[in-house]
């Protein structure tokens, strides 16, 4: 009898295992494709990888050398990678950490962002995703940013 509810066991945590390596799977796509919506200019990838309510901010030094968070509307992110452009941004991301709660994942990943293949800054990008009747979607996004990049 142990050896079969040990088994059962084996196998219970074994698809848990599975299953939140799909979500993670899942929730790295989202991100992914909304980098590719920022980089080609595909307004309709981008929000198809967002919640209708997201938030973006930045935690940065200003120019006076402190440390202030600023808040920059979607509408705003929108208007610029819809805007005809003449230089390439790219940046590239690195997932540290993915943790997940039901319908609820934070997202850790270091970047280094490029202009015209130059790095320009880089930093830490900090998601919150929600799951929504249509998947994971980025419901909040704050990052650091800072020259000194290594």
């Amino acid at each position: 009898m142990k050896k079969y509810l040990l088994f059962a066991l084996f196998i219970v945590v074994s698809m848990q295992h599975l299953a939140a390596q799909d979500e993670k799977k899942a929730i790295k796509e989202v991100i992914n494709r909304f980098f590719k919506g920022l980089e080609s200019g595909d307004t309709v990838l981008l929000k198809a990888a967002c919640s209708s309510t997201m938030l973006l901010q930045t935690y940065a030094m200003n120019k006076q050398g402190e440390l202030v968070v600023s808040t920059e509307p979607f509408s705003e992110l929108l208007a610029f990678v819809s805007a005809p452009k003449k230089d390439k941004y790219e940046e590239r991301i690195t997932f540290k950490s993915i943790n997940i709660e039901q319908s609820l994942a934070s997202v850790w990943t270091p970047y280094d962002f490029f202009v015209n293949d130059k790095r320009s800054h880089c930093g830490t990008d900090s998601f919150q995703l929600i799951k929504t009747d249509k998947g994971w979607k980025i419901q909040y996004i704050i990052d650091t940013r800072r020259k000194d990049c290594k």
